[in-house]
């Protein structure tokens, strides 16, 4: 999970490390010749004044060089090394590139790059444990690039009864499957749950979540194939008022965000119902894709956080980045596997702990 995003930044802070490990390293100076020579370069004997001249050169680059050793010998003995510009310029540029690779939207990279850059600058270290405050550094840009404001389900529900939930995002993200781990997520903390059967499009999605209820004993409000999905959505919240149910949670036909017809539907259960959280569903290994339809998602409905299916199965790491950074807005949960339980409630240092450490 998020192996390449990991490699790159460790790549960086073990290659900025060692640069800045040789700034304390004193390097062996050549000696400086005294001048022995009396005669000078014309074959003439040399004044006594060439002599002092030569002599007073000599001494100054041996002092010269006394003290940049010197300077280097007091870095490393009393135990600070400070960060200059130039020390980070050609490693930032190399570690954009390399957020690029692995999946980073390229604001987001350019994001980053110079949160490091402000973090590490003029800062000073201590040349026994670089590797420590190199990693704690990146830690605190990461999470500053990932800030949002915190979205707290439970306590939400706590506030109004029924409590709606509108799921949305493409075929194939794993939304049906979401609906019931996080079904399986609320009545774990007490909740009482009613499913809307809102995808009236696809063939057997009804199937799909009737299976689902059975298994976690979960009431389903369905119409036939081809119904109106707000009217779905209607009458799963009045069931609930009725029922006095606490969270209904309103599955969607999968949809491409260029399909228009079908954009309009989800509109129309938005107008309708009026749900207390739009939730877009995608997988995390999506890249720039899951950017790109996530966001005319939001601009259509005006999404309020996101859950990210498969994140087990992202190699690169970048996408969750991007998204915290371009949409403002949180990530409540991942599905980190298939069972009801592998459902993680998300925090920032979710993604932190995996690509910097612990």
């Amino acid at each position: 999970m998020f192996d390449l995003l990991k490699n790159k930044l460790t790549s960086f802070t073990e290659k900025l490390r060692q640069g800045l490990e040789g700034k304390v390293r004193p390097t062996a100076e050549k000696p400086v010749e005294e001048p022995n020579r009396e005669i000078n370069v014309l074959g003439e004997e040399r004044k006594p004044e060439e002599k002092l001249q030569e002599l007073r050169q000599a001494d100054h680059r041996e002092l010269k060089a006394r003290v940049g050793i010197g300077k280097a010998v007091a870095g490393l003995f009393t135990g600070e090394v400070k960060i200059e510009e130039k020390d980070l310029r050609g490693f930032l540029e190399e570690l954009e590139l390399a957020l690029l690779e692995a999946d980073v939207e390229q604001e987001t990279a350019l994001q980053l790059v110079e949160e490091i850059q402000r973090e590490l600058n003029g800062k000073k270290a201590k040349a026994s444990d670089l590797n420590g405050f190199l990693r704690l550094e990146m830690k605190k840009a990461l999470l500053k690039l990932v800030e949002t404001k915190a979205l707290d389900l439970l306590g939400a529900c706590a506030k109004k009864k029924p409590f709606v939930v509108l799921l949305l995002g493409p075929n194939g993200a794993g939304k049906t499957t979401t609906i019931a781990k996080l079904t399986a997520y609320l009545q774990k903390h007490g909740k009482r749950v009613v499913w809307a059967a809102s995808d009236t499009f696809r063939a057997a999605s009804i199937e799909q979540l009737e299976e689902h209820a059975k298994r976690l004993g979960v009431r389903v409000v369905k119409h036939t194939y081809g119904a109106d999905p707000a009217a779905v959505a209607f009458d799963a919240v009045k069931a609930a008022e009725a029922g006095r149910f606490d969270v209904v949670l309103i599955d969607s036909a999968g949809r491409q965000e260029t399909n228009r017809n079908l954009m309009e539907e989800l509109k129309k259960i938005n107008r309708v119902v009026k749900p207390d959280l739009r939730v877009y569903v995608g997988e995390a290994y999506a890249g720039q894709a899951l950017l790109g339809q996530a966001t005319e998602f939001d601009r259509e409905l005006g999404l309020d956080g996101f859950v990210l299916t498969k994140i087990d199965a992202d190699a690169k790491g970048g996408t969750a980045l991007s998204l915290l950074h371009r949409l403002r807005k949180p990530i409540l949960f991942v599905g980190t596997g298939q069972r009801y339980e592998d459902l993680v409630e998300f925090k920032p240092e979710f993604i932190v702990e995996r690509v910097i450490g612990g």
